[in-house]
């Protein structure tokens, strides 16, 4: 009895489908605009699953992340190890053997784990994979800008009760790679030339936060940066160089990349890769830098899960990493959007500071039960992120005062509520003069962003041809990424550990630092009510720009001691 027969019964369920349970009954299974189903997948046909594990003492993790992120804790900046962060969130003996077993049972195949033991990665046949998640019928989807095959389920997947106390869910059956929300807008008309400059440029983005020629990377210290992309896209190492040669005469700058992590494509550059890399690496300019890329990966795979169980899976990690990826929250399964929370918390534990994009679509908007609201992004609503909203020029072709760019995205989260450092919040909320109906939002959650920088008119090269206005706020990411790199650069120099997770000490220093944005609303619901508008900028903290845009001097002498 015991153990045999538990196990006994964990197979006769994988056969069975009874006594089951659905881990993920609120995931979207819509199929996503621009994507067609193929047919149903061959039987035979392999498949690789990923089974996020019950994680231990997360609790006791997020009290880690408050103490190590406080400039006031006598534990600020003592990061944990990944070795750390695995001793204390490793699932429990139970967990890992039952979990195992039930795998073998059914046939999986090269199961391989992650340091942290929280995720199992399995490859399966279609069939086996159908066995063992009972509901789950896999079909081709194509599509995407560069037609991306994908092998997904259009129906829930059930587990057995059995295994409720250990399996938050399983990866790669509901969610599809995302797309891009960049955009290439017409170019402002203006009359004359004088003092103008016609886009934004690494010279341009200098100018207005304040770099000189001296604030590079020393090439001396074991400072580091990241940018991660999920698109089916990728940067060439041409393009960078041409950049470099037409944008980056005035600074010293590294021409290339020292690490690429995943596979690098031979096909087109894709202009949001191209942004990301070039723009990181002449704001954070002459500092290494790595690029996280999902191009080769299996059609199973989803490539923001295989991005988190890679900083699982690696000691030793670049400081900062900036990340443009983003979904609707209401799209994603709770247990998902709080076990990847969980991911990122692991990662302001081990001092990491990860930035992602605020999003495109301002406030956004969706229908619930006939009434607009609307509609926050995750990861950016997460608490453990810094995120990054983005501006305008006042005057378009000078380097002058920044307003809101009306697609930043911002507001406030439906799922996680306000954290401690954010008390700024309730002072916009009980003294900004524009605020939209209560209906629209949910005025106690996470709000964000935190920061913002220009995201509006930037100049990338791509397949050799230099692009000019292109917008969004994976372009204000990267900048705000590189300027932080460069006062990492200066603690690690003088003895201090890295920045880490930035919000608590941002949210305490009240932006100083910081150039605070003022002027500008940013787009919402197109209804009768707010008219297109959502949330506008004022003094101090506000959920367009956040605290605002860094001027680099300022920010350094704030955030280098201690």
């Amino acid at each position: 009895m015991g153990l045999q027969a538990c196990l006994l019964g964990l197979f006769a369920l994988i056969l069975s489908g009874k006594c089951s349970y659905s881990p993920e009954p609120d995931q979207r299974r819509t199929l996503p605009p621009g994507w067609v189903s193929l047919g149903r997948a061959d039987p035979e046909e392999e498949l690789s699953l990923t089974f996020a594990l019950r994680q231990q003492n997360v609790e006791r993790l997020s009290e880690l992340v408050q103490a190590v992120s406080d400039p006031s804790s006598p534990q600020y900046g003592k990061y944990l190890t990944l070795e750390n962060v695995a001793d204390l969130v490793r699932p429990s003996p139970l967990t890992l053997h039952t979990v195992q077993k039930w795998l073998l049972a059914a046939g999986a195949q090269k199961c391989h784990s992650v340091i942290t033991q929280d995720f199992l990665t399995c490859w399966l046949s279609i069939r086996q994979a159908e066995l063992l998640l009972p509901g789950a019928e896999f079909h081709h989807y194509v599509g995407g800008p560069t037609e991306t095959h994908v092998v997904r389920s259009p129906h829930p997947y059930q587990l057995p009760q059995a295994l409720a106390p250990h399996v938050d869910f399983v990866g790669g059956l509901h969610r599809f790679p995302p797309t891009s929300s960049l955009r290439q807008r017409p170019e402002p008309q203006v009359t004359g030339t004088v003092g103008l400059h016609l886009g934004v440029t690494p010279s341009v983005i200098r100018k207005r936060y304040n770099l000189t020629s001296q604030d590079v990377g020393s090439g001396t210290s074991n400072n580091s940066q990241a940018c991660a992309q999920f698109l089916e896209q990728y940067f060439h190492d041409s393009d960078l160089a041409q950049f470099m040669r037409l944008f980056g005469g005035n600074f010293a700058h590294q021409a290339s990349v020292a690490r690429v992590v995943g596979q690098q494509g031979r096909g087109r550059a894709g202009i949001e890769a191209s942004l990301d890399v070039q723009y990181l690496m002449s704001a954070g300019a002459n500092i290494s830098t790595w690029v996280y890329s999902s191009p080769g990966r299996h059609e199973g795979q989803e490539p923001f899960l295989q991005w988190l169980m890679l900083l699982s899976n690696e000691s030793a990690l670049p400081h900062v990493h900036t990340v443009s990826y983003g979904d609707d929250e209401d799209s994603l399964s709770s247990a998902y959007i709080q076990r990847v929370n969980t991911e990122l918390m692991k990662a302001a534990a081990r001092g990491l500071t990860l930035l992602f994009a605020s999003g495109d679509s301002g406030a956004g908007c969706w229908s619930v039960s006939g009434r607009h609201q609307f509609r926050p992004t995750f990861p950016a609503s997460s608490p453990y992120v810094t995120t990054v909203g983005g501006t305008s020029f006042q005057e378009p072709f000078l380097i002058t005062n920044e307003i809101v760019d009306y697609i930043s995205g911002g507001g406030f989260s439906n799922v996680f509520p306000r954290p401690s450092y954010q008390e700024a919040v309730t002072k916009f909320l009980s003294s900004s003069p524009h605020l939209p109906p209560s209906s629209y939002f949910n005025a106690s959650g996470r709000a964000y962003p935190d920061v913002a920088a220009l995201s509006d008119g930037y100049w990338v090269v791509s397949n050799r041809v230099p692009i000019p206005w292109v917008s969004g706020t994976s372009a204000s990411t990267p900048v705000f990424g590189g300027i932080l790199s460069l006062i990492n650069e200066h603690r690690i120099l003088s003895g201090r550990p890295p920045l880490g997770f930035l919000n608590p000490r941002l949210y305490q220093q009240h932006g100083a630092g910081l150039f605070d944005v003022t002027r500008g609303c940013h787009e919402s619901c197109l209804d009768e009510e707010v008219e297109g508008q959502g949330f506008c900028s004022g003094p101090g903290w506000d959920p367009v720009t956040g605290w605002g845009t860094p001027n680099f001097p300022a920010l350094l002498k704030t955030l280098l001691n201690p």
